[in-house]
Parts: C-alpha cells; sequence; structure tokens
C-alpha cells in the first residue's frame, strides 16, 4: 500500500527542509512554530493562497527561509504561471505585514525600556534615605565597633517598608509571633505541627495582593 504522505505533492519538499533544521515530525514542527497541523497540510497540498499570511511569518524563521522563497518553494509552476498577479499580492501583503511587525516589536521594546526606567526611578526615590545614609553609616560602624546596631536599623528596615508596601507587598507575619500552622502560608523548618496547632515565624514570608510570594518559615512550638 502506498505511503498517503507521498501522494501530498509538496510533502518531500516540507520535509528535506525540516530535516536540514533538524525537525523530526511535522507535529514537531507545528509545535516549534505554533501553527497547526491542517495549516501544515495545507502547505504540502500545495494550497499556499488558502494560508494565512501570520502563519507564513511563522513558519519562516523556523525553516530558516526568507518569506519570499518560502512561497515560491511551495507554489506550483502552474500556480506562478497563470495566477502570477495573486501571487505578486502575496508577497506585497507578506512584506507589509513584516514591516508592520518590526514596527511593532520596536515599539514594544520601546516601551519595555521606558517601563523599566520608570520602575528604577520610583524605586530609586523610595530607596533614597538608604541610598544616602547607607554607606556613612557603614563606615561609622566599621571605625566604631561598640555602635549599637539599633541605630542602624531604621536606616534599612524604613526604606525597605516604603518600597514594599508601594509594590502592594505584605508579610505573613513579624518573626518571632506565635501564630497557628497553616501549611498555605507556612513552611517548617524543624520538628512537626498539625494544621492548627502553633508554631513561631522564624523568617517571615510574603504575600503580593492575592500571591503568594514566599512562605513563613516556621518552626513547632
Amino acid at each position: 500500500m502506498p505511503n498517503t504522505q507521498c501522494l501530498i505533492p509538496n510533502t518531500q519538499k516540507l520535509q528535506d527542509l525540516m530535516q536540514q533544521v533538524g525537525i523530526s515530525s511535522f507535529k514537531a514542527l507545528s509545535r516549534a512554530a505554533g501553527v497547526s497541523e491542517r495549516q501544515l497540510l495545507r502547505l504540502r497540498q500545495g494550497k499556499l493562497e488558502q494560508m494565512r499570511v501570520e502563519v507564513l511569518l511563522k513558519l519562516s524563521p523556523v525553516l530558516q527561509m526568507p518569506l519570499s522563497e518560502l512561497v515560491t518553494t511551495f507554489s506550483t509552476i502552474e500556480l506562478l504561471q497563470e495566477k502570477t498577479a495573486p501571487t505578486q499580492e502575496l508577497l506585497q501583503q507578506i512584506a507589509d505585514l513584516r514591516t508592520e511587525y518590526d514596527r511593532s516589536q520596536q515599539q514594544i521594546e520601546q516601551q519595555q525600556e521606558i517601563l523599566l526606567q520608570e520602575l528604577q526611578q520610583s524605586s530609586l526615590q523610595l530607596l533614597e534615605s538608604l541610598l544616602l545614609q547607607w554607606p556613612t553609616a557603614a563606615q561609622k560602624a566599621q571605625e566604631n565597633p561598640q555602635l549599637a546596631a539599633v541605630k542602624i536599623v531604621p536606616l534599612v528596615q524604613k526604606p525597605l517598608e516604603k518600597l514594599l508596601q508601594a509594590w502592594g507587598v505584605e508579610a505573613i507575619a513579624p518573626v518571632g509571633a506565635e501564630l497557628p500552622y497553616d501549611p498555605q502560608l507556612h513552611q517548617l523548618m524543624d520538628g512537626v505541627a498539625q494544621p492548627g496547632e502553633k508554631v513561631k515565624v522564624r523568617y517571615t514570608g510574603y504575600l503580593q495582593g492575592e500571591k503568594l510570594l514566599y512562605r513563613a518559615k516556621v518552626s513547632a512550638v
């Protein structure tokens, strides 16, 4: 019984291209490019004009082939001879879409850079007192080992609290607190505890809204 894949005109062409880039199956190509296997079947059947331009844009980089060459490779001779105008129109659409895609990518990159700069600037403003005072406090501590650490703690604690507050981050419980054990919020460091039994917070955890960032580390009481 003949191999049904070989009866599809462009199957071998596509398999050769896949082999060159190390893709072993149509399913793997479908996943790598993010297109359906039905679209790949149309390509193999020579039904290029029935495919969306977005699909060709996704296949082009995966197969490491320019878009124009991809279109030419999978267009039949009859299509090129008898339907030159539609093919040229498709190529123009691809070129226009590629230009728009590149422009959008550039805008996204610029927006990301602006957002990052704004985040850094706002964070620096919240940490201003720490940035300005910490180096001097650290130098004083090195010069005077007898300097009480309690005098230095506010320099770190207050800016950090402001930063966490601005980001909507809250501590689950303060260090040293004793509270009922909740496996969803607490991580046992030592001992054994059942839910509801009292435990002591050794390292605080954090929530951002309803999202758990870090569980608080606790010990059984």
